[in-house]
């Protein structure tokens, strides 16, 4: 089954590894397309904005050179992919001209209905380019229709730490974590949920998971005062993922659920966290502190925002 990933390109350190990343992830996957994009600001001083909005204006030679500047990362990025053992028809490469990087990479994202949105942060205490400090926030907070995959620092590990939590976003990032990892050969999921000692927020209903999986499904497999530990599992079982791949860890009290989240990450050898984000109309609340704050502190590790 195809699936496709849009990575955000900007040629610092940052965007390779985010390219190392999925490399280590998919390698040799020939089912994967990889759409590579690069933004060429048009914003500054000199009124390059104005070809955002009209663009039979001819446009300036800062462009142009941005845009020569894009086209080269671009290259490189696509080589730095086909030496980690991709092949060049998975490969596309675009460059866009905007004013907004956000909204370019949101739009092209809505546009192109991709599986997943990629991009690379700066660590914390350094200086990033193109992505980094207010793009990736603005991401978390504008794009909703696709799955986030940020990615901070050197990831080495295929092991995933999903957490988990009784409502619909969480099962929902675990179908498109089984999605994506569909027949991968080495990937392992460690299933954990974070209590808050400040309270839990309270599950949901029953009937709010009918209309994605059905009511028998529901009323077989639901467990929603156990966190939906046995339905998280069922779910990825369902999708063809091998059980014996799949742990669940102790749930635990914790003052700050994203610095536990990072902590259980580390302790049991997880490179990516995945966390379910709950709509947008209903995202105010601790889920999306939760996801918030564990991209913000987030050090050589990826965060998936799926639901």
């Amino acid at each position: 089954m195809e699936r496709s990933i849009l990575v955000a390109v900007d040629g610092s350190v940052y965007s390779s590894n985010s390219l190392d990343y999925l490399a280590g992830l998919f390698s040799g996957d020939r089912s994967l397309n990889i759409h590579l994009l690069n933004v060429a600001s048009s914003g500054g001083a000199d009124k390059d904005w104005m070809y955002d909005v009209d663009p039979l204006r001819g446009q300036t030679a800062a462009t142009d050179k941005r845009a020569a500047l894009g086209r080269r990362y671009l290259k490189e990025a696509e080589e730095r992919l086909l030496r980690h053992g991709f092949v060049k028809e998975q490969i596309q490469t675009r460059i866009k001209s905007a004013s907004g990087i956000c909204n370019a990479i949101r739009e092209e994202a809505e546009r192109g209905r991709y599986d997943a949105v990629l991009i690379g942060r700066r660590g914390l205490g350094t200086v990033g380019n193109m992505f980094f400090g207010s793009t990736s926030a603005d991401l978390i907070e504008k794009c909703h229709r696709s799955p986030l995959w940020i990615v901070d620092g050197t990831v080495t590990t295929s092991r995933f730490l999903l957490a988990v939590h009784s409502h619909p976003s969480s099962l929902m990032a675990a179908d498109h974590l089984a999605f994506m990892l569909k027949e991968h050969p080495r990937a392992e999921i460690h299933l954990y949920h974070s209590n808050s000692v400040f309270g839990s927020q309270t599950p949901a209903r029953a009937e709010d998971f009918h209309a994605q999986w059905g009511k028998a499904w529901c009323d077989q497999y639901l467990d929603l005062d156990n966190f939906l530990f046995y339905a998280h599992a069922q779910l990825l079982a369902d999708n063809g993922f091998s059980r014996h791949r799949v742990k669940q860890l102790p749930t635990q009290m914790h003052l700050d659920v994203s610095s536990d989240l990072l902590k259980q990450a580390k302790q049991h050898n997880c490179g990516t966290i995945v966390i379910g984000r709950r709509r947008r109309d209903l995202s105010r609340g601790q889920l999306k502190g939760v996801s918030d704050k564990t991209v913000k502190q987030a050090q050589n590790v990826a965060v998936w925002l799926a639901g």
